[in-house]
C-alpha cells in the first residue's frame, strides 16, 4: 500500500487545536512531525498506557503513559486573534519572508 504524503502546514511548537476524536476541542503544541505517515505528536493528548519491563539497572518496571500520533488531518493551526484552529494561506511580505496567515483574520502566524 503506497501512502500519500500531504503537504503540511504545521510546524514544531505550534499549538493546535483538535478538531475530531476523543480528544476535540483541546489544544497542545506540537511536539513532532511525520510526513510520511501524515501523523503528528502532540504534547499531552492522545495518551495511552504502556506496560514497561524493567531491565534492573536504570529502568523501573511499571505503566508509563506516553502521547500517540494522531493523523494531520484531525488538527488545525490555532489563532489567537479567533480562538480557534484555522485554516492558513501563504503570504508574501514586502521584505520578501513567506509566512503562514490566518484565512479568517489575515493575522500572521509565523514568529516575525
Amino acid at each position: 500500500m503506497q501512502v500519500v504524503q500531504e503537504k503540511t502546514k504545521l510546524k514544531k511548537d505550534d499549538i493546535v487545536q483538535v478538531l475530531s476524536g476523543r480528544e476535540k476541542g483541546k489544544k497542545g503544541k506540537v511536539l513532532s512531525l511525520y510526513p510520511q505517515e501524515n501523523r503528528i505528536l502532540v504534547e499531552k493528548l492522545n495518551m495511552y498506557k504502556r506496560h514497561m519491563k524493567g531491565d534492573g539497572k536504570t529502568r523501573q518496571a511499571g505503566i508509563i503513559e506516553r502521547e500517540g500520533k494522531m493523523h494531520i488531518s484531525n488538527v488545525a493551526l490555532f489563532c489567537d486573534k479567533c480562538g480557534r484552529g484555522v485554516r492558513v494561506k501563504r503570504k508574501k511580505l514586502e521584505d520578501g519572508k513567506r509566512v503562514r496567515v490566518c484565512t479568517k483574520c489575515d493575522e500572521v502566524m509565523d514568529k516575525v
